[in-house]
C-alpha cells in the first residue's frame, strides 16, 4: 500500500520533471542553431564540379557528422558580380533568413577591369541592407591573378579590409591561398579549384565558420 501511494505521488513528478529536462535541452539546441548563407560565385558554387562536389556541401555534411545544428545555405552563382549580389539580396534573406552571410564576391569584377569603386560600393551597399535588416556579415578577402598590376591590385584588394573597418565584421583569409599556387588543386583553366580542392577548402572554411558562430 505505501509502495503504491509512493507511486501514484511520485511517478507524476517524476514524468514531469523528465519532459522538463528534454524541453529544456531542446531550446537549448535550438538557440545554438545558425544559419549562413554563401554568396559568392564560381568559386563557393563549384563550377565544374557536381554540386556534391562543393566546398558548402561537403562543409554541411561535416558540420551533420559533427551533431551541429548548423545549416549552409548555399546562394553562390559562377559569374556572379557584386552587382548582381546586390540585386539578389534581398531576396535570400527573405527566403532564408539567416544568421550570417558570408560574402565571397568581387573576383569577377576584379577579372573584368572595373573600376574598383563600383565593387567598393557594391559590398557596401550588401553590408548596409545586412545591417538594416539585423542579419550578421562577414567578408572575404578575394585576391586577383598578380598580372593585373601593382596599382590595380592594390586599389581593388584594399576595398576589403576597409569595409571589414569600416563596418566592424570580420574578415575572412582568401580560402584559394595555398590552392590556386598548387596545379594538382586547380582546374585547367587555372582560375578555378577542381574536386581535389573542395576538401581542404572545407576544411579551411569550417574553422572560419566556426569562429563566426562562436561570436
Amino acid at each position: 500500500m505505501i509502495a503504491n501511494s509512493f507511486i501514484r505521488v511520485f511517478l507524476p513528478l517524476f514524468l514531469i520533471f523528465i519532459v522538463a529536462l528534454s524541453q529544456t535541452a531542446f531550446a537549448k539546441e535550438r538557440s545554438s542553431a545558425q544559419t549562413i548563407v554563401i554568396l559568392g560565385d564560381s568559386l563557393s558554387a563549384g563550377y565544374g564540379l557536381l554540386e556534391k562536389e562543393s566546398w558548402p556541401h561537403l562543409l554541411q555534411q561535416s558540420f551533420a557528422l559533427d551533431n551541429k545544428p548548423y545549416k549552409i545555405i548555399n546562394a553562390s552563382v559562377s559569374g556572379e558580380t557584386t552587382r548582381g549580389g546586390l540585386l539578389r539580396l534581398q531576396g535570400i534573406i527573405s527566403t532564408h533568413k539567416p544568421d550570417w552571410v558570408l560574402i565571397e564576391l568581387g573576383g569577377n569584377d576584379g577579372l573584368r577591369g572595373f573600376n574598383p569603386s563600383i565593387p567598393r560600393k557594391n559590398l557596401r551597399n550588401i553590408l548596409l541592407m545586412l545591417r538594416k535588416e539585423k542579419v550578421k556579415a562577414a567578408l572575404v578577402q578575394i585576391r586577383l591573378p598578380r598580372n593585373y598590376g601593382n596599382r590595380y591590385l592594390r586599389l581593388f584588394e584594399d576595398i576589403y579590409p576597409a569595409l571589414a573597418k569600416e563596418f566592424s565584421v570580420p574578415l575572412i583569409p582568401f580560402f584559394m591561398d595555398g590552392v590556386a599556387q598548387n596545379a594538382d588543386l586547380m582546374q585547367q583553366d587555372g582560375i578555378h579549384p577542381n574536386k581535389k580542392a573542395q576538401p581542404v577548402i572545407q576544411k579551411f572554411m569550417k574553422k572560419e565558420i566556426e569562429k563566426l558562430f562562436a561570436m
